[in-house]
């Protein structure tokens, strides 16, 4: 079923990291039916948002959108990042669990970045009202819960103990935020070359 797991790693997370783990691990049931459907909910939101909603700064009256045009190129772009993401991170925690784990060597990287970056696609939907104090409330909370799935998965999924598990959960963070730094500059490198966002004000 799509999105079978989801429910699962909100409710009990330990039971469904044991499911995941016994079933066969393939890109078209973690990642086909899972990660692009999810990471689409942050871009079709955000294009709704920037487009129709919109947004004041400060006191001011003064409504800021984008046009649908460069909100449209900008949300490709972003759900561009966020597939890809999926896969690098998940190619990165293979590569690492070769340090880590012992006997069993079935590639289940990109299953597990999947499922721990769900919240952070769900929370996506915030995007549909655009105010930065609430958003950023919501992503942080997103965020810290997407970390405990990862420290609670990486054991179990991988098959290795508690302590090693939490090493390893702590290199995959790392890597994570190196991968948002490089997202920010990339994003700073494509604005300057003239292809940043266009508002239009009311």
């Amino acid at each position: 079923m799509i999105l079978n797991h989801i429910w699962g790693i909100f409710s009990h997370p330990d039971e469904e990291w044991q499911t995941i783990r016994a079933e066969p691990n393939t890109l078209t049931r973690h990642y086909f039916t899972h990660a692009l459907l999810l990471a689409a909910i942050p871009a079709v939101c955000g294009y709704i948002g920037v487009t129709q909603v919109g947004w004041t700064v400060g006191a001011g009256d003064t409504v800021y959108r984008l046009t649908a045009e460069s909100a449209l190129f900008l949300c490709i772009l972003f759900y561009g990042a966020m597939i890809v993401g999926v896969i690098v991170l998940g190619k990165f925690i293979d590569f690492l669990a070769e340090t880590f784990r012992g006997d069993d060597h079935t590639p289940r990287g990109v299953a597990l970045a999947t499922y721990t970056t769900a919240p952070l696609f769900l929370c996506g939907v915030v995007a549909l009202y655009p105010v930065l104090w609430l958003d950023l409330i919501v992503a942080l909370v997103a965020l810290a819960y997407s970390v405990y799935l990862l420290y609670e998965g990486i054991p179990i999924l991988m098959n290795i103990p508690k302590e090693r598990g939490f090493v390893f959960a702590s290199a995959i963070v790392t890597i994570g935020m190196v991968m948002f730094v490089a997202l920010l500059a990339i994003t700073v490198i494509i604005w300057s070359i003239g292809l940043g966002p266009i508002y239009t004000t009311t």
